[in-house]
């Protein structure tokens, strides 16, 4: 069962997760890079998993590459521990400045380096939930919007508002995606998407595709079309030239919740709420082309590291990585030990930051995956048996093989 955030305002935000479950594999984790070393037991764990990887015959390039970076301290920032639930989170495009959007309305903004995370900002925006942050692509204004309804354009320098758009939508506000500086799209509780225009008092258009939560929203560098995720199991795509609806997919057994593009913005790769991923070819999206057995948990989030690599998280609190061209497992990137809300990669690709129903936010080093891709042969078939011990370098995870459990 996917948790619904959704509800959540001020009054809840001291129970949040109360209710959630600890997976028993990954309580007493603790990230390499979280905490600066191994002890004794990790120490011999991964002693232990080098002679295996020794003894394996044919070793390939992949286990090499991920072997040499194990050896390798992990530079990131420190954690952030928050006092409020984080529901988004959102890098700067050209600095190391990250937002994190919280229950209680409110953004703090964070400068990071390998030594320090530092709250350089808190802007009081929201009355509710702060749902979403973003970005426009020159980092000078930043969009959020809420479950009060509202859609606010701050200054990033001054923390100053441009633009404040109360009562946007009849319902929620889920998801908010930036075309432009001026530009955004919103989607709703109840399936309705808008598009903005800052500089406008009215959207320029108002859709209704579905009756069930926006729970993300994707364009490519054209922006010709906006592919919508939703609630009701449906891919809905609009055409933004023509103000209209281009075309619906099929009606898929569970709730599709996050959506990736690769190979040069041809392959759109969607995640659901059963653990599975549908891939899609782009302006294809009435049918996926194939689909595999993520995890078997619910995929709340992903994040495309290269033009062939994903890594996605949810309710497990483990960040996979997984090559989908062809589709191969990897590894484990890093691990909360509650479930994960939100995914994002910084402006240099060097980190990736995971937000969890800890209020706690943890930054990956990630940049191994650069040498990772190129040594993926296509014509090599998948050995799960190495591949259970590759654990890639920003995890400690003491039993790799916890990555293939749910596996089918």
């Amino acid at each position: 069962m996917t948790l619904d955030f959704r509800d959540f305002d001020k009054d809840s935000s001291d129970d949040s997760s109360s209710d959630l479950g600890e997976d028993s594999d990954i309580n007493d984790d603790m990230s390499l890079s979280e905490s600066g070393g191994e002890d004794e037991e990790d120490a011999g764990n991964n002693i232990n998993q080098e002679e295996n990887l020794d003894n394996c015959d044919d070793e390939d390039e992949v286990v090499k590459a991920i072997k040499a970076e194990k050896t390798k301290p992990r530079d990131h920032p420190p954690s952030i521990k928050c006092e409020d639930f984080i529901v988004d989170i959102s890098f700067h495009p050209n600095k190391n400045i990250i937002g994190l959007a919280n229950i209680v309305g409110d953004v703090l903004l964070y400068e990071y380096n390998n030594d320090e995370t530092k709250l350089i900002n808190t802007l009081e925006l929201h009355t509710k939930a702060c749902r979403d942050i973003e970005f426009d692509d020159e980092g000078l204004i930043m969009f959020t919007t809420a479950k009060d309804k509202a859609i606010m354009a701050t200054d990033v320098e001054t923390g100053k508002l441009k633009q404040c758009f109360e009562n946007a939508h009849e319902e929620p506000i889920y998801k908010l995606i930036s075309l432009d500086s001026n530009k955004i799209v919103t989607g709703d509780d109840c399936g309705t998407v808008k598009l903005w225009d800052m500089r406008k008092q009215n959207p320029i258009f108002s859709l209704k595709i579905g009756e069930d939560y926006i729970s993300d929203m994707i364009t490519n560098e054209a922006q010709k079309y906006l592919v919508c995720a939703g609630g009701d199991g449906m891919l809905t795509s609009i055409d933004l030239k023509g103000s209209k609806i281009y075309t619906s997919s099929e009606q898929y057994e569970s709730e599709l919740t996050c959506m990736g593009l690769f190979r040069s913005e041809s392959k759109l790769l969607v995640g659901s709420s059963v653990g599975k991923f549908y891939l899609f070819n782009w302006k294809e999206f009435g049918l996926h082309s194939d689909e595999y057995v993520g995890q078997k948990h619910s995929i709340q989030c992903m994040i495309p590291i290269t033009q062939n690599i994903v890594v996605s998280s949810g309710e497990d609190g483990i960040l996979r990585a997984a090559h989908m061209f062809p589709q191969r497992q990897l590894g484990i990137v890093g691990q909360h030990s509650l479930p994960v809300e939100a995914l994002d990669i910084s402006h240099d690709g060097q980190y990736i930051a995971s937000c969890s129903h800890d209020n706690d936010v943890k930054f990956w080093n990630i940049a191994y995956f650069e040498s990772i891709d190129t040594m993926i042969d296509v014509n090599h078939k998948q050995n799960k048996k190495k591949d259970m011990i590759n654990n890639l370098p920003s995890s400690n995870i003491k039993n790799a093989s916890d990555f293939f459990s749910g596996l089918a």
